[in-house]
């Protein structure tokens, strides 16, 4: 058996963690919990009309992460790659690549039609280069909207988290029909023990490693075993599947908290021939 890298594993809980996290056994009642799934378009809609666009910093930081997203200077219009970014919010992630001189032709879709909007008003908004559609992917396939197995590259970041557990392997495979074989869904998002995951108060929690936020927005802190097995679930190869582990240090308070988050590559293989 290889032995476990630093990447493997979530980090150690301080005592006071462990007994925070083994006495928050309190739920949400199963009303609140419908409630905010039907609800989850509303909240998220709320989020971007209070926030605008001023909320997420462009992910400038994907390029470094993902070589997948690199420019590639030898491409032209004939070869030009397709990119699916899901949960586009306001295109923090593709319109930066655009920005760099990436040869992506982008489809986007998010929950809310304000952010859609947003993308639209965006200075480099072009029909031409950006699709951009409001879907909700746990409930409308994505083919009405892309053709299925056109999609080079698709990418999930902190996105999957804000999902119904029961609903994430459905969401995985919708967003894996419109991948070509061999094509590779990019995903980062919350790891579990991450420093927010410790900060909800008794109430908050929907069930277990799921919270929902002051603005009703949730959130979900994967381990690496619950991502592998719904990625399998869903169809894909798990091509790789890592904690990242950072800091945020906020001098003025002397505070410095450990962030965790998780990244994987996953590919959609060659369908297996029924037998």
């Amino acid at each position: 058996m290889p032995m476990s890298s630093d990447q493997d594993l979530p980090r150690e809980l301080t005592r006071d963690e462990r007994v925070k996290l083994e006495r928050d056994v309190s739920l949400v009642s199963e009303f609140s919990k419908l409630k905010l799934d039907r609800e989850a378009k509303r909240n998220w809609d709320l989020f971007y009309k209070r926030n605008t666009t001023r909320f997420f910093k462009d992910r400038h930081w994907t390029t470094r992460e993902f070589e997948e997203l690199c420019c590639d200077a030898t491409s032209n219009e004939t070869t030009k790659r397709v990119l699916f970014e899901v949960g586009c919010g306001v295109g923090n992630l593709f319109y930066p690549l655009l920005e760099e001189g990436s040869q992506f032709f982008v489809h986007a879709c998010d929950l809310s039609p304000r952010a859609v909007q947003f993308v639209k008003e965006h200075p480099l908004f072009d029909v031409k280069k950006v699709h951009v559609f409001q879907c909700d992917v746990t409930e409308s396939s994505l083919t009405d909207e892309i053709a299925a197995g056109s999609v080079d590259v698709a990418t999930m970041v902190f996105v999957l988290s804000s999902i119904s557990p029961h609903k994430m392997a459905w969401t995985l495979e919708n967003v894996k029909n419109v991948l070509k074989v061999g094509g590779t869904l990019l995903f980062r998002d919350y790891g579990l023990y991450d420093y927010a995951m410790l900060r909800f108060g008794r109430g908050q929690k929907i069930e277990e490693n799921f919270y929902v936020r002051q603005d009703g927005t949730r959130a979900y802190y994967f381990s690496l075993e619950k991502l592998r097995e719904l990625a399998t679930m869903a169809g894909f190869e798990v091509t790789s599947c890592e904690y990242v582990h950072r800091e945020t240090v906020n001098k003025k308070e002397g505070i410095c908290a450990p962030r965790i988050f998780i990244q994987a590559k996953l590919m959609k293989n060659v369908p297996q021939a029924k037998r």
